[in-house]
């Protein structure tokens, strides 16, 4: 793992906009394509506010979320709607969206076609990741239902997850999709966050789920 500390928050999210801006347009202009995939939430919102005004080939980029909630676009507590009040706009409107979610009364039902529209942007370029005071991310929760089937090297590409922490059901990428990223980042603020980082490191994924992904990593900090 590696930690990036930055001296206060408004640095932090303009410095790591500034790093997934580089690495995107590196494959950008290697491949012609990449594939950016960014948590929920609003702690992120700064760093999408900062990317939107990028002047980089959005219509070549893909971008799908790490997780979301199993709502409708329409729901306050959609992901995806958030993300196009806050990164799919201005510039990077042009970019292609590759949804979590489809009109149906439950994720299983729907995973197969979310899956075949994910595969093609596989693997992620750029993997950008929060972390919660438990440790989970993505939808990778402690305690959830599908937790060891979605850590394990075989898992699908996306599993729905059920956990007491998560609310609504959910659809996460699973750790091997995330782990496979070119470039992976966790963004965190705050000394609880950062304690639990620290306990993290000691644990297996299954106690602390983001331990799946943090050897490496890049952590990007401030208070």
């Amino acid at each position: 793992m590696k930690l990036e500390i930055y001296p206060d928050r408004e640095m932090l999210m303009l410095g790591l906009a500034n790093v997934i801006a580089g690495e995107l347009g590196e494959f950008l202009r290697r491949d012609g394509r990449a594939t950016l995939s960014v948590p929920g939430g609003t702690t992120p919102g700064p760093v999408f506010d900062t990317l939107s005004g990028v002047d980089l080939d959005w219509a070549n980029v893909a971008v799908v979320l790490n997780d979301e909630r199993w709502v409708p676009e329409g729901s306050e507590r959609s992901n995806t709607r958030l993300l196009r009040q806050r990164l799919i706009r201005g510039r990077a409107a042009q970019a292609r969206l590759i949804p979590l979610y489809a009109p149906a009364e439950t994720p299983e039902a729907m995973l197969p076609a979310l899956e075949d529209g994910l595969r093609p942007y596989l693997p992620i370029s750029v993997l950008l990741l929060g972390m919660g005071s438990d440790m989970h991310t993505a939808s990778l929760f402690p305690g959830a239902d599908r937790l060891a089937e979605a850590l394990a090297p075989d898992a699908p590409l996306l599993l729905p997850m059920r956990a007491e922490a998560a609310g609504e059901p959910r659809v996460t990428l699973t750790a091997p999709v995330l782990k496979a990223a070119y470039n992976i980042h966790i963004l965190i603020t705050g000394s609880d966050k950062r304690a639990a980082l620290d306990r993290a490191m000691g644990l297996t994924p299954l106690e602390a789920p983001v331990r799946a992904v943090l050897d490496t990593a890049t952590v990007h900090w401030a208070d």
